[in-house]
């Protein structure tokens, strides 16, 4: 084990044996790994202690439209759409079953690419990314119209037909998470895809596209393109060959895809974007779990989570006992080397921080009075991501939960995620949702079918 010093002055050692090797770092494209046409490459450093772990090929415009070349055929002449539901989920359960199978380098992957740890991401995020493909897979069978009833002497009925080519632009923070939230739904649609992971972290992505190709998944339904947002991204945004664009990041990026995939094909935009989430402590509350939970909420993932409460009030006659509760926990919470599985948060990688959205630990605690002052403070932010309710009484909890102008409530408890439960958000937080049905559906279009009934005497 080696020492060193980490950005936030905190001193680490370097786990290298779980270092794994780095087998992928091209281009993914119609079911090869490929160079980037002009062959450029960039780094991917260890947060750990900023040394170089591989170089990826650098992917621009020529490399997605090689991408959209593959994804277009395989959706316009390929058997992916085409095949019978129940043989797409044997597939995507395949590939369940492969990542299941190689747990650990995985993990490591997005522990040396992003920080993670290495605990959460082998107990957690990995195998929750072969829950979702299966869950996924097991509704892709049950892919339904309906049959209308119409107003007048017509038969109707409705087809739900998978939307196209996607093109999915990943973040770094949560680099499995995301990649499945995106692409589990995208497969059981019967759609293909191209995907852009962070630049940061890239590696978990590569590897997944060669263990779904191991699967089964056919050349050209999934294409993983490395690359930059202002070349690779831009690219996926404004490509008039793509049918719809999904980006989860921040505001500021939302707005240029949103505009970029409007003034080219007008194509179908879903965005996840950034958050200012409210925590809200009424007195009544148990003062241990809602310190537990107000922690967790803004330290966990290194607070390098769209929906982190970053903004608790506390009402003011359990507000001081709060603070200190609060502040002793948070000098307790372990920080050190990522794959020592008693640390509770890696190294924080560099971001700059805006008065909006900071993307890290940093927690405003503020007192209130009454519940009318604290809904009011808490819908005044441009976001609508989520927001979290601790209390005993159940009119207080339903009462707030349909003021507060947000896409998803917790109601004593935070960060409580399920692969039913839709996500997203309200206002400037973005709209379309991942996870859920609601997701699925998402990556379908609607088709209405009518027919004259015989005879009928409107004709």
């Amino acid at each position: 084990m080696a020492e060193h010093r980490s950005n936030g002055n905190v001193n680490l050692k370097t786990f290298d044996a779980h270092v794994p090797e780095i087998k992928f770092t091209k281009l993914f494209i119609d079911g090869e790994f490929v160079d980037s046409v002009k062959g450029r490459t960039f780094e991917t450093k260890d947060p750990r202690n900023g040394q170089v772990v591989a170089r990826v090929a650098e992917g621009d415009e020529e490399d997605v439209d090689l991408a959209v070349i593959a994804a277009r055929r395989a959706f316009d002449h390929g058997p992916w759409p085409r095949m019978p539901g129940y043989q797409r989920g044997r597939i995507m359960s395949k590939f369940a079953d492969l990542i299941e199978e190689n747990i650990d380098e995985l993990a490591a992957l997005d522990t040396i690419d992003a920080g993670k740890l290495f605990s959460v991401g082998k107990a957690r995020d990995i195998p929750n990314a072969a829950m979702l493909l299966r869950y996924y897979a097991g509704a892709v069978d049950k892919i339904h119209g309906e049959v209308l009833k119409m107003s007048r002497e017509l038969h109707g009925y409705t087809l739900r037909e998978p939307v196209g080519v996607i093109g999915h632009i990943i973040p770094w923070n949560f680099p499995t998470g995301v990649f499945f939230m995106k692409v589990a739904p995208t497969l059981a649609a019967g759609c293909t895809m191209i995907v852009k992971p962070a630049e940061q972290t890239p590696l978990s992505a590569l590897f997944y596209a060669h263990l779904a190709k191991k699967a089964g998944v056919p050349d050209g339904v999934i294409n993983v393109v490395t690359g930059f947002g202002p070349t690779a991204g831009a690219a996926i945004s404004s490509h008039m060959d793509i049918d719809m664009v999904s980006f989860t990041g921040s505001t500021k990026v939302g707005h240029m895809v949103m505009q970029a995939a409007a003034t080219s094909n007008l194509k179908q935009v879903s965005l996840e974007l950034g958050g200012k989430s409210p925590l809200i402590v009424f007195d009544d509350a148990d003062l241990d779990t809602a310190t537990d939970l107000a922690l967790t909420g803004i330290l966990y993932n290194k607070g390098e989570v769209c929906v982190a409460g970053s903004r608790v009030y506390v009402q003011e006659a359990i507000y001081e006992e709060f603070e200190k509760k609060l502040v002793a926990k948070a000098k307790a919470w372990p920080v050190g080397d990522p794959f020592d599985p008693n640390v509770r948060q890696g190294p924080q990688e560099d971001n700059v921080i805006v008065k909006d959205e900071i993307f890290g630990p940093v927690m405003s605690l503020m007192k209130f009075k009454t519940m009318e002052e604290v809904i009011k403070r808490a819908n005044d932010t441009r976001y609508g991501l989520a927001a979290g309710i601790l209390t005993k009484n159940i009119d207080l909890a339903n009462t707030v939960s349909r003021s507060i102008r947000a896409g998803m409530i917790w109601i004593n408890c935070y960060l409580a995620v399920d692969n039913d439960c839709p996500y997203g958000g309200y206002k400037m937080s973005g709209f379309g949702k991942d996870l859920g049905l609601d997701a699925l559906h998402k990556y379908l279009h609607v088709k209405s079918i009518v027919t004259p009934i015989y005879n009928s005497p409107w004709l």
